[in-house]
This record gives C-alpha cells, sequence and structure tokens, in this order.
C-alpha cells in the first residue's frame, strides 16, 4: 500500500485546497486534526484514500499516531500563538518515524519583519530546516480572507484608521495550494521563491475598495504606524523577495465573489 500523506491543518483554509489536490495525483492522504471527523464522508469515493486522525501539536497528542507510516508531511496547521513548539513536537515525530519530505507554509517576511507573529513563524523555519529531514518551505503573502476578515473588523469602527505607507500584496489561497501541493509531490527543494498576489496595494487601497464592494460609507482616517514594526513595513520588509512567484487571482477577483460576506 503506497505511503499516505501527511497533511496537518487539512481541514483549513488552505488545507482545503491541498487536500484534494493530492488525491487528484493519486495519493492517499491523511489529515490531522484537532477534533475528531468522521472517515469516508462520501467525497472521496470508496477506497479509503482520504482518512482522519485526531491529535493536538501545540500539546503533543496523537503526533506519533498521525506521523505513522508517512514518508511526507506538508505542514499547513497554524494559529497566532505556539506555532515554533507545534512544529518542533511534528518534527521530533517525524524524524523517529524517518519521514523523507517535510514541507511547510510559512509567511514572506519571517526573517525580515520584528512582529512576534512573524519570528515564530521564522521559529517553525528554523525547525524545519534544522530537523535533519529533507525539506521544503514555502513563505507566502497574507491570504485574501485573512485581509478580508480584519478589514470587516476595521470598518466597523466609526472611523477607519489607515496606516500609512503601509503596502501589501495578498494571495489567493487557491494559488497557494497549487503551489503547496506541487512542492510535495516534488523533491525537497529547501527555500523556494516566495509566493504573492499578483498586485501590491496601499492599505488604504484596500480599505477603499472593502468599503466599495460591501456599500459601507466610512470616514477614513490615514496615521502613522509607530515604532520598529512600523518603519519596517513602511520600508516593504513585508513584501516579496525579488524573483518570487506571483498568483493569479487578484483581490477583486476575491471581493467580487465575497460582496455579501
Amino acid at each position: 500500500m503506497t505511503a499516505p500523506f501527511l497533511v496537518t491543518g487539512g481541514t483549513g483554509t488552505l488545507g482545503q485546497h491541498v487536500v484534494p489536490l493530492l488525491r487528484q495525483a493519486g495519493h492517499p492522504v491523511r489529515v490531522l486534526s484537532r477534533r475528531p471527523r468522521p472517515t469516508g464522508d462520501g467525497r472521496d469515493g470508496e477506497d479509503g484514500g482520504l482518512t482522519y486522525v485526531t491529535g493536538n501539536l501545540l500539546e503533543n497528542e496523537g503526533v506519533e499516531a498521525a506521523v505513522a507510516g508517512a514518508t511526507t508531511v506538508v505542514h499547513l496547521a497554524g494559529g497566532p500563538k505556539g506555532d515554533d513548539e507545534a512544529t518542533r513536537n511534528l518534527v521530533r515525530a517525524a524524524t523517529e518515524e524517518g519521514v523523507r519530505h517535510l514541507v511547510l507554509i510559512s509567511v514572506i517576511g519571517a526573517n525580515r519583519v520584528p512582529i512576534g507573529y512573524h519570528r515564530m513563524k521564522l521559529g517553525t523555519e528554523v525547525a524545519v530546516a534544522e530537523s535533519g529531514i529533507p525539506w521544503t518551505t514555502l513563505r507566502a503573502a497574507q491570504f485574501h480572507e485573512l485581509l478580508h476578515t480584519v478589514l470587516a473588523k476595521m470598518t466597523r469602527l466609526p472611523v477607519v484608521p489607515a496606516p500609512r505607507g503601509v503596502r501589501v500584496e495578498p494571495v489567493d489561497s487557491r494559488d497557494v495550494g497549487a503551489r503547496l501541493a506541487e512542492l510535495a509531490l516534488g523533491e525537497p527543494a529547501g527555500l523556494v521563491p516566495d509566493l504573492a498576489g499578483p498586485t501590491v496595494y496601499g492599505l488604504d487601497e484596500l480599505i477603499h475598495s472593502y468599503l466599495r464592494s460591501t456599500g459601507t460609507r466610512r470616514p477614513v482616517l490615514p496615521l502613522p504606524l509607530p515604532g520598529k514594526a512600523g518603519r519596517a513595513l513602511r520600508a516593504g520588509t513585508n513584501l516579496a523577495a525579488e524573483g518570487a512567484d506571483r498568483g493569479r487571482h487578484t483581490w477583486e477577483d476575491f471581493l467580487s465573489g465575497r460582496v455579501d460576506a
């Protein structure tokens, strides 16, 4: 029997794109989920090629069982805190199991942006790179879904703050999922080129476009973003490095399908 691909975070925004692509390529997939899920829900035929296992990477629960028998691990699970420790737990189990390819999703600017989240993501990269397992790491820009959620919260305020000079290049999760599946099906490649969206926007542009798409009227107040983080973001440390790959789907494409969200 072919060894399964283990996908952590396989039920999330990114995993919902990656898992079907791996299945379409003919590989069995095991999804690690923090909540119990039924196996064989009808979406995967009757070949038993999609299974779910329950575990918690941060608490180091069920990790060995999830990794057992897998030769490729695609690590997509993440959260606002603890990703570095969760990744170290996964790496330990994967090393003991003899995993031959570890694929990681990270964030553009992990090594440059002086924000706690980016430092944490850099910690996940270091854990993978120092694991001794052949690895591939993809740094991606912020997903459209994330920016949509952030803007929805910001625009509930009576006056919407717009940090001056901050630029972003949001990427579609479908594009990231397709690239990750391609990398997982290939040979370990180390740190590959960044993946960002096709367009660089000022954050104020995105705020105005969101307001227009939802028919919301709010005054927008440009404000300076203070401190070391503000200086770094204005310098573009969150933007893709030279030679980056670019997704096909634009922010406008995304908004056109989400105006009622």
